[in-house]
């Protein structure tokens, strides 16, 4: 299944990036308090680290759009940002399942798992090519 779809990768990552940009990064970045508020996370009295935290994560998703972006735009370090998605999603996958057994995540987040294991199995059929090249 690896690379199965790889000719429309380049449209599975413009698509990616897009919508990441628009309800992750730049929401997490800006606002991290609404933000957290719409996923359901209640939220404590003294906010100023879980902002800080929240502007860390939003700038560290914008590095991964920036080369979704490269990506696309010139066709440079294709495989090499599927590679990174790969990492991006498996922990993903590990940190929401982590806080699901835990129990100590809102509804929404839980319901990412599925999400995360999506764009995992997505990333694995639009490979760009038939081996992995970490």
């Amino acid at each position: 299944m690896l690379g199965y779809y790889a000719e429309y990768g380049s449209t599975y990552i413009s698509i990616l990036m897009a919508a990441t940009t628009i309800f992750f990064a730049l929401p997490i970045l800006i606002m991290p308090l609404t933000w957290a508020r719409i996923m359901r996370w209640t939220i404590p009295e003294h906010t100023d680290l879980a902002v800080y935290f929240g502007r860390c994560l939003g700038a560290f998703i914008l590095i991964v759009e920036v080369l979704m972006l490269r990506a696309i735009t010139t066709g440079t370090g294709y495989a090499h940002t599927f590679d990174v998605l790969f990492f991006v999603f498996t922990l993903m996958l590990v940190i929401h399942v982590y806080g699901a057994i835990k129990r100590t995540q809102p509804i929404t987040e839980t319901l990412e798992i599925g999400v995360w294991l999506a764009l995992f199995l997505m990333n694995t059929a639009f490979y760009p090519t038939t081996a992995i090249t970490f």
